[in-house]
């Protein structure tokens, strides 16, 4: 499975979330698609998965997938 994945600041990925969580739009915890509606907090930070409207799978995180 391919994806996005983009790196950002705590106050950028709240918005991102407001705005999903507003538009009902589905997210996950992890890229398989089972914890849906749930945050992951992998490596001390957040991440969501979620889908753009052309169908293209995404990921939000704060914090990047290395031990600090």
């Amino acid at each position: 499975m391919q994806h996005y994945a983009f790196l950002i600041v705590d106050s950028d990925f709240d918005a991102c979330f407001a705005r999903l969580r507003t538009a009902e739009l589905s997210y996950w915890a992890d890229p398989e698609r089972s914890k849906p509606n749930e945050v992951h907090h992998n490596y001390g930070g957040r991440g969501i998965y979620f889908e753009d409207p052309c169908g293209r799978f995404l990921e939000v995180i704060t914090h990047p997938y290395v031990d600090r």
